[in-house]
């Protein structure tokens, strides 16, 4: 059985969010948070996003186009920086979602650098430049889970990555991936608002 899937994306991008629609193996939840929900209470905003957008999702599927960044300004990513800090609360009810983001094939190369040479242990690690230039902070601080060691492995993070042509010939294995990482012992170390 496949788990209900919530797509945060850029306008920019609606065209991946069409396409994952029309995948007939992917089940989904068609709301968007479009408007700002008017209060200060972090708490209530949480719940209401939740409740009202989220509430059968169990992964929300995190479209990485050109206009992902943190950079870009609150105000220009307010909506999806909302929709993935309420997608990794864990309320009564409603327990945290998944979180796989899916890297559009116009940002590919900015995001997937090859392999570096390890100074520290030797070894080859793939260079994967995940942040503020690149997504918003709520997903890159939940890829990159801080740790004091020289690269992350899939245990040190809560977030799934993956290529858009690789996403599409099989989604319900990324979407599975990111779902069991609301069980995974990382899940204990996950910010909702970074």
């Amino acid at each position: 059985m496949g788990h209900k899937c919530f797509i945060s994306f850029k306008t920019e991008d609606m065209a991946y969010k069409e396409a994952i629609q029309k995948m007939e193996a992917v089940d989904m939840i068609d709301k968007s948070l479009n408007e700002a929900i008017n209060s200060d209470n972090e708490e209530y905003i949480m719940q209401k996003i939740r409740s009202d957008y989220l509430s059968d999702s169990t992964v929300t599927i995190h479209l990485i186009g050109l206009q992902s960044a943190e950079n870009l300004g609150y105000n220009e990513q307010r909506f999806i920086k909302r929709e993935l800090q309420a997608s990794l609360y864990n309320g009564e009810n409603n327990p945290r979602s998944g979180i796989l983001g899916v890297v559009l094939p116009h940002v590919v190369n900015n995001i997937y650098g090859g392999q570096i040479n390890c100074s520290i242990c030797g070894g080859v690690h793939n260079y994967v430049k995940i942040g503020h230039d690149t997504v918003v902070k709520e997903f890159s601080h939940n890829y990159y889970i801080p740790h004091n060691k020289c690269a992350h492995s899939e245990d040190d993070r809560y977030c799934i990555l993956v290529p858009w042509d690789t996403f599409v010939n099989d989604p319900n294995k990324y979407i599975d991936e990111a779902f069991s990482k609301r069980d995974h012992q990382i899940s204990n170390k996950i910010k909702v608002r970074p």
